[in-house]
């Protein structure tokens, strides 16, 4: 029998995973998408588009790609986008292009979207969706966090809590819940998901030519 088993039963290869985290605005999906991509090499963030302002700290190409609404509608039109929604009035969306590159290279992709979103990549790409939805340990602290990130007016935060309650409703539609009580083991959990999802049988490209090896010698 050859040393070499990848040349008597093939490579395994693997198909790469869209790994979707979202929530309510201020329960932790943001941190907990920085932290994941800081600790695993392989996961690399989908860089949406939006129709919304610069915010201070953002750089465009690494936070968002920023456009105005004409070249947003552009790209829905050309069916350049996964995904898009409306979210306080402005336009999100995911380009498809990088996305698909990235999948069949066998790498990871990390997408920081609301539900809305999360649904189109649902009837768009079922079996590459790996969903996650954050949920925040209570009302109360989820306020205290977005008074503490002091990106946003009163007014606004007055409205993001308005909408958190229609927003975590839609939590019964994603594969995984976690419940962001500790921002550490929140991304252990998160990083578990991860691993796991990638040992599963219809993401492993090559394993049927495998075992059919295992099985001749």
């Amino acid at each position: 029998m050859s040393d070499d088993i990848s040349a008597d039963f093939g490579d395994v290869g693997r198909r790469g995973l869209m790994l979707v985290l979202s929530s309510p605005s201020g329960a932790g999906k943001t941190s907990i998408s920085r932290a994941l991509l800081e600790r695993d090499a392989n996961l690399s963030l989908s860089i949406s588009v939006t129709t919304r302002p610069k915010r201070p700290v953002e750089r465009a190409g690494t936070d968002y790609i920023f456009l105005d609404p004409t070249d947003f509608n552009l790209m829905v039109n050309r069916q350049e986008l996964l995904e898009y929604a409306k979210v306080f009035g402005h336009y999100y969306g995911t380009p498809r292009a990088a996305v698909e590159a990235a999948l069949s290279e066998g790498r990871d992709v990390l997408f920081d979207i609301e539900w809305q979103g999360t649904q189109q990549l649902a009837e768009k790409a079922r079996d590459d969706l790996v969903s996650v939805f954050i949920l925040p340990p209570s009302m109360a602290e989820l306020e205290r966090r977005l008074h503490n990130r002091a990106q946003d007016s009163e007014e606004v935060i007055g409205r993001r809590m308005a909408e958190a309650a229609a927003e975590m409703t839609h939590w019964n539609e994603y594969q995984y819940v976690v419940i962001n009580y500790d921002f550490e083991d929140s991304i252990r959990q998160v990083l578990a998901i991860l691993h796991a999802e990638r040992l599963r049988r219809h993401r492993q490209v090559g394993l049927a030519n495998f075992v059919r090896g295992l099985l001749q010698w």
